[in-house]
């Protein structure tokens, strides 16, 4: 089993969040870099990355476009 990178994000607590949807779908994931803004005081030059197992990946990624697409939180705040 190995971890492979779902996506990036500048917004640590975003990743954070993201990572709680997934593991609430039964999906495991893990944050990776999430302090390295903080410590280094650049806020955009390190990203957190979220993390999936191997074989989760697919299913992670179908999980994120359900959320992001039409009928979404993201649609009707626009």
């Amino acid at each position: 089993m190995s971890l492979v990178e779902l996506q990036r994000y500048a917004d640590p607590m975003l990743a954070q969040i993201v990572r709680g949807r997934l593991e609430a779908a039964g999906i495991p994931a893990f944050c990776f870099d999430t302090g390295m803004n903080i410590a280094e005081g650049a806020p955009l030059a390190v990203q957190a990355r979220l993390m999936v197992l191997a074989e989760d990946l697919e299913d992670a990624r179908a999980l994120l476009a359900e959320d992001e697409g039409p009928g979404s939180d993201r649609d009707a705040a626009t």
